[in-house]
């Protein structure tokens, strides 16, 4: 991983937690690191996704970029749920995920394993390679989403 990634999502995570209020208990912290991780998770898939659905053109440079960040990024994601943190009215993580941890921490692996693939993936100029790695993605994004995520 380059240093410009990782550098981008230590400040990604640094910028969540600098934000938190000295009053904030360390779950209401957790949650804030969260939603900041899954905002930032949006902003870099979101052009990928478009990319694969031919919105915008392929644009080998972004994309590679892009899922760099994404793969650091869900790397992350294996702190951001400890028990309690799913805080009535300020988050959206349904309780499931706490009944049924290891199916959760399953889940949450495939979608690590499947961002490094896009990683990888991105990083040729091939738009038909591409394309299904970014729909692996989505689809553990939609798995995720309709078992552990309230609407």
């Amino acid at each position: 991983m380059s240093r410009r990634i990782l550098l981008a999502a230590i400040l990604v995570a640094f910028s969540v937690s600098a934000h938190a209020h000295d009053s904030k208990t360390k779950l209401e912290q957790a949650n804030d690191y969260r939603h900041g991780l899954y905002g930032a998770i949006a902003w870099n898939f979101g052009p990928l996704n478009a990319m694969a659905q031919g919105k915008i053109p392929f644009d080998k440079a972004e994309a590679s970029i892009r899922a760099a960040r994404l793969a650091a990024l869900t790397e992350m994601l294996t702190e951001a749920f400890p028990e309690g943190s799913a805080i009535h009215g300020k988050s959206e993580a349904k309780a499931a995920i706490w009944e049924h941890r290891a199916e959760f921490d399953a889940v949450l692996k495939k979608f690590i394993t499947k961002s490094a693939a896009l990683s990888e993936g991105a990083k040729t100029a091939d738009l038909e390679k591409f394309k299904p790695l970014v729909s692996d993605t989505r689809a553990v994004c939609k798995e995720c989403h309709d078992k552990y995520k309230e609407d």
